[in-house]
C-alpha cells in the first residue's frame, strides 16, 4: 500500500485558483461561487473576492 500524503494549500493559492477559474468552491463555506463582473461572489455565505486582488496575490506568490 502507498502512504497517504496530505495536500495542503494556502489561502493565497485557493484565491488564485478561484480567480483563474480553476476552482469553483468558496474557501469560506465550500459552496459553488458565481463569477460576476469585477470578481467572484458566493451566493450562499455572501463572501466576495475582487478581481483586482489577483495581481497582488500573484506577486506575493512569485516573490517567494
Amino acid at each position: 500500500m502507498s502512504e497517504v500524503v496530505a495536500l495542503n494549500s494556502t489561502l493565497d493559492q485557493e484565491l488564485l485558483a478561484l480567480m483563474r477559474g480553476a476552482s469553483l468552491e468558496c474557501p469560506v463555506c465550500g459552496e459553488f461561487v458565481m463569477h460576476v463582473r469585477g470578481g467572484i461572489v458566493c451566493p450562499e455565505c455572501g463572501a466576495g473576492f475582487e478581481a483586482a486582488a489577483e495581481s497582488r496575490l500573484q506577486l506575493g506568490l512569485q516573490a517567494g
